[in-house]
């Protein structure tokens, strides 16, 4: 059996380097008891960062043990020591702290990132608040927000098209469609910005840009004169 842990510290939470976010990942610990026998043990993180999570099992391994940690979403595989054990009010061992040898901000996965992310944009909606913001800066981030929440639309409506056995390829004219409101926004601030002599001839990347329109202006002429055809 696994050492108890009964008498183990419930670690230092000053040394944690990064907050923790809630957030579910089923993983599996290997580790070697002090008598040479080897335990593998299903479970699940339910806090983590880069640095590590703490994780529920039914067999915990002692404080100081080095286990090797796999993710069973991403199927990555790290190296971790165990660091501490917490419980509740009543004693009872809720979970065990580890920390990743080495810190990894991919190890839990994509939806890890996705988590992030929704807590800073809701630290970055209180922090607006009290203002003031450049316009141009707040008309921008407010565009990148658009085009991330119409993007994760349309790969949720892929993902529900797949798992209904619906062709999910009818969500790629809405992609276009929605690529070409993007551009037709994008140009329209440009256009601003040359009439505002934001943008000028020394403007990084305007030869490039001005050459990419033309190629895309020429495209669409043999588009719309097909059409009128």
């Amino acid at each position: 059996m696994a050492q108890p842990i009964s008498n183990q510290s419930s670690g230092t939470p000053g040394k944690r380097r990064s907050r923790r976010f809630p957030f579910i990942s089923p993983v599996e610990a290997t580790w070697q008891e002090p008598n040479g026998k080897i335990f593998r043990e299903a479970g699940q993180a339910t806090e983590v960062n880069a640095q590590g999570g703490l994780l529920e099992m039914k067999t915990y391994p002692a404080a100081g043990t080095q286990i090797e940690l796999t993710n069973l979403t991403t199927h990555e595989t790290s190296q971790a020591r165990v660091v501490g054990v917490r419980r509740n009010s009543e004693g009872r061992v809720l979970g065990v702290a580890v920390e990743l040898f080495v810190a990894s901000e991919t190890f839990w996965g994509r939806n890890l990132q996705l988590k992030k992310t929704c807590a800073d944009l809701v630290r970055m909606e209180y922090e607006m608040r009290s203002g003031p913001f450049d316009p141009r800066i707040l008309a921008e981030f407010r565009d990148a927000v658009d085009n991330v929440r119409k993007t994760a639309w349309a790969v949720q409506e892929w993902q529900e098209r797949q798992s209904r056995h619906q062709d999910p390829l009818t969500v790629l004219p809405l992609l276009t469609a929605e690529g070409i409101r993007r551009a037709t926004q994008l140009c329209d601030s440009i256009t601003a910005g040359i009439t505002a002599h934001d943008i000028a001839r020394e403007t990084v990347g305007v030869e490039e840009f001005s050459r990419a329109v033309e190629r895309v202006h020429q495209s669409l002429r043999t588009i719309l004169k097909d059409r009128e055809s």
